[in-house]
């Protein structure tokens, strides 16, 4: 649980901030996103262990965020509100939350809840053999891709490494993340058998240079965005 990854979505720095260091103080590393309008995209790029989230926010509020990434993001997510109304919490709870407190919280609550939620296995999935995006299949048990019907010439690597990034659209996968899907290797700093492959890729793939299907998170790595 030590490892565990926790992201605050909460507008109230100070608040935020105490949080972080009393999670810190009991062995959880936690950090901070204040913006609503940020923070869908950030869970989904970094993919914590699990999300405290504030039900009011500027940009975009936490019932929103919360249905926007509950379908692809399998972590936990425990709201926080003002709010102490049944009706507040019910809509939290079936909008995609794992549970639902009340403001103010007692430090050693809120660290309870987190505590039973990192403890609490996610369910697990069968792994799909089929993949659909922005015109493009993928089948997993012929090994081919189409794009709008037609067969796209792809090696076996380069099979495999774009079914990574379409079965993680949306995240950005750094080189490590996909040598150790791909071949159980970390990235030692010179391999760059990734960075050829994409590039045969986008050779293959891209239509339009100004809409690329997968770009170049710069620092991070690779993401498929359609």
């Amino acid at each position: 649980m030590t490892t565990a990854r926790i992201l605050i979505v909460e507008d109230d720095l100070r608040l935020a901030a105490l949080t972080r260091d009393f999670l810190a103080q009991h062995g959880l590393r936690a950090c901070i996103e204040p913006d609503g309008g940020r923070a869908a995209d950030r869970v989904l790029d970094e993919r914590p262990d699990l999300v405290i989230l504030d039900r009011m926010l500027p940009g975009e509020d936490g019932l929103s965020i919360c249905r926007r990434i509950r379908s692809s993001y399998q972590g936990a997510i425990l709201m926080l509100s003002a709010r102490s109304e049944d009706t507040e919490q019910i809509d939290g709870l079936e909008n995609g939350a794992d549970d639902y407190v009340c403001k103010p919280v007692r430090p050693s609550l809120l660290l309870a809840r987190v505590r039973t939620l990192l403890r609490r296995p996610r369910p697990a999935t069968e792994p799909p053999d089929r993949l659909e995006r922005s015109g493009l299949v993928l089948d997993a048990r012929q090994r081919e891709a189409r794009r709008d019907g037609s067969r796209i010439d792809l090696t076996g690597a380069e099979f495999d490494l774009l079914w990574q990034l379409v079965s993680h659209a949306g995240q950005t996968l750094g080189r490590d993340d996909l040598l150790l899907a791909l071949r159980g290797i970390t990235w030692d700093g010179l391999d760059r058998s990734v960075d050829v492959r994409i590039a045969h890729l986008r050779a293959k793939l891209e239509e339009d240079p100004q809409h690329p299907l997968i770009v170049t998170v710069r620092g991070k790595g690779y993401r498929f965005t359609g």
